[in-house]
């Protein structure tokens, strides 16, 4: 047999077993994901003996926590080999916590991009699960942009700007071009990471879900971040890659105002950060979102085109919304060459046209499957070549 049919012969063996793993619920649905999630990493020689673990931390000393990700702690370490390394941790009998720790193991066990923060390897030890990561040493965005009024100085407008261009290029591969198609869901400040150079990370994938190729959009239980989550999501469970056009669109607008959408606070008439620019660029005094803190002299036309498309990304009909890949090649173009933006979205507003409500049940029947399907289907292609760290997470599931 041929070495290339070989990998792919065990590319879906793999794959099969992994979705049956982690849809499997029986009671030994957990040691089914070990043993899958063994072999993935040992294929792609991705595991990490426990005790070199245990070195790089110092045993997970308090002083090496960088905080609490979405299912355990999460320390700093360094390994023989010089290399730094962040190791996400399972806080044990955390149900939730396990089924995010094998998605996130799956999916970036798969993805290999300058712009999605690099998954180094997997440990099982016993009860001791770990995931081992590049270290990333600017910390999250949120962390600069809305807590440190120093840090957020050293953001001037050329960081930002590559902030944005970054993150685009990084949804586009999840989007479009890695081996799985991936949503990640949880689009936001505090899941992009800035390495050494400042160069943006998309960071933690324990929501993220592999997306069925033949299928528009899917119906699934709505796990997000309030202020980030499209309109026909958070309210009825409506997700497509739209969904992370549309939070691709906040953080945009968040980066050029330095306000937080969750929280935004205004005299001016306007409910959140998206109508508060909509309403301003429809006057033709966009720039007045300007973080303050910015100089933006020969950077005002990018900045005015930025905020174009963030108010692109996020209006309210998911079917107007660009393509991350239409976004990528916006970036590259000069003010005046977009159209121009409709009424954003966001939960409680109306957002679908009539068109949309007149569709036939039939209609939506078909672009749409389960929520148990969706969590488990795979539908990508191994190659032979496989492929953050969010120190925090604030969840609104039902």
């Amino acid at each position: 047999m041929k070495t290339g049919k070989f990998i792919e012969t065990l590319a879906k063996a793999l794959a099969s077993r992994l979705q049956k793993a982690l849809s499997s619920s029986s009671s030994d649905s957990s040691d089914q994901q070990e043993e899958v999630l063994q072999e993935i990493t040992a294929q792609e020689q991705k595991q990490f003996p426990f005790e070199t673990l245990l070195a790089a931390t110092r045993d997970f000393h308090p002083k090496l926590k960088l905080g609490e990700g979405g299912f355990g702690p999460v320390y700093k370490g360094k390994l023989g080999d010089g290399r730094e390394i962040a190791v996400k941790k399972l806080c044990r009998g955390s149900k939730q916590g396990r089924r995010e720790f094998a998605n996130e193991a799956r999916l970036l066990s798969r993805v290999q991009h300058k712009n999605v923060v690099n998954l180094l390897g997997y440990c099982a030890h016993g009860t001791e699960k770990l995931l081992v990561y590049e270290y990333v040493a600017n910390e999250s965005l949120d962390k600069l942009l809305f807590f440190d009024e120093r840090k957020r100085g050293e953001l001037d407008w050329k960081r930002r700007h590559e902030v944005i261009v970054g993150v685009a290029r990084g949804l586009l591969y999840l989007h479009e071009d890695s081996p799985c198609r991936i949503i990640h869901r949880d689009i936001k400040a505090s899941n992009i990471l800035l390495d050494h150079k400042w160069v943006p990370k998309i960071g933690d994938f324990g929501m993220a879900r592999l997306f069925p190729e033949d299928q528009p959009q899917v119906n699934t239980r709505v796990a997000g971040t309030n202020g980030y989550m499209a309109p026909e999501y958070a309210m009825h469970g409506l997700l497509s890659v739209k969904a992370d056009v549309f939070s691709f669109g906040v953080l945009v607008l968040e980066l050029i105002s330095g306000k937080r959408n969750a929280t935004f606070k205004s005299e001016v008439d306007a409910q959140n950060l998206l109508q508060w620019a909509w309403k301003l660029h429809k006057k033709g005094r966009a720039l007045e979102i300007i973080d303050p803190i910015l100089v933006p002299k020969e950077a005002t036309d990018q900045i005015l085109m930025c905020i174009q498309i963030g108010l692109l990304c996020t209006q309210g009909d998911p079917k107007l919304r660009p393509t991350m890949r239409r976004v990528v090649v916006m970036l590259s173009k000069k003010l005046g060459s977009l159209e121009e933006p409709t009424r954003p979205g966001y939960p409680g507003a109306r957002y679908m046209r009539s068109s949309h409500r007149r569709s036939s049940s039939k209609e939506q029947h078909s672009a749409s499957v389960s929520t148990s399907n969706l969590d488990t289907t795979i539908t990508c292609t191994l190659t032979e070549s496989p492929g953050p760290l969010s120190h925090q997470r604030h969840q609104s599931e039902s």
